[in-house]
């Protein structure tokens, strides 16, 4: 490995857990780092991804948890338990998918969420709203399709999440976040465990973008937790990330 991916990976680490912690997608930046710059096979690339999500999930939590932003009780142990489920099917299919398929996949379901996330903008801004919120019937199928599609891929999966969160679920967009790095953290554990088994970690790599995203998801979390104008950034936040990676899906210059 070239001496010069170490910063460049522990940078991108830092704004790819900021990004997850406040929005999502900052898979975009990891898996490109390990794939484009260091040069790991696609299945291998997506199975250390997961290192530093992990790391960046539990310490993201911490915080929110410690700022009063996350308040568990047996809706959200529920929404986890759904999720969970969902991403061991998501995990079956990435494990045997090809590299070619999986590059394939990627690219379709990037267009999907790019338009999901544009859905109603002015509901984005509002307050929680738990008294109207959805039964966890009526979520479970969301639920469900997302623990798939996180177990399978992950990038982007933060983004489908929070716009459950806000336009089904009725959370705001900070705890909605919150609950998703949750339910994210929770599965990863076992997602990535498997990926080890099967020895398809690249520990060196995975571990080195880590660093960047432990110290980019305690500094968001802190911010997201305290700063009054924190849902509205996070919204700006959303609406950024989705223009970037329209242009480089569509004009490929970035």
């Amino acid at each position: 490995m070239d001496y010069w991916i170490y910063p460049v990976a522990i940078i991108g680490g830092f704004v790819a857990g900021f990004i997850n912690t406040i929005a999502g997608n900052g898979s975009a930046i990891t898996l490109t780092i390990l794939m484009e710059m260091m040069g790991l096979p696609g299945n291998v690339a997506n199975a250390s991804n997961r290192v530093g999500l992990l790391a960046q999930t539990g310490i993201s939590v911490w915080v929110f948890n410690k700022e009063g932003k996350l308040k568990p009780d047996r809706l959200t142990w529920l929404m986890v338990a759904i999720m969970f489920v969902g991403a061991m099917g998501g995990l079956w299919l990435a494990s045997t998918i090809s590299n070619e398929e999986f590059k394939s996949v990627f690219s379709y379901l990037m267009v999907m969420m790019l338009f999901l996330i544009l859905v109603r903008p002015k509901r984005w801004l509002k307050p929680s709203d738990s008294a109207n919120r959805p039964s966890i019937w009526f979520m479970a199928p969301f639920l469900l399709m997302m623990g798939f599609y996180g177990g399978f891929i992950q990038m982007g999966m933060g983004l489908f999440f929070v716009a459950f969160a806000v336009l089904i679920a009725k959370y705001d967009i900070i705890e909605g976040n919150a609950v998703k790095l949750l339910c994210v953290g929770t599965y990863t554990v076992v997602v990535l465990a498997i990926f080890a088994w099967q020895g398809l970690v690249d520990w060196k790599a995975g571990g080195l973008i880590a660093i960047g995203q432990v110290a980019g998801g305690w500094t968001c979390a802190r911010f997201a937790s305290r700063h009054p104008l924190a849902g509205k950034i996070a919204y700006y936040v959303l609406v950024v990330i989705v223009v970037l990676a329209i242009v480089r899906l569509f004009f490929d210059v970035i």
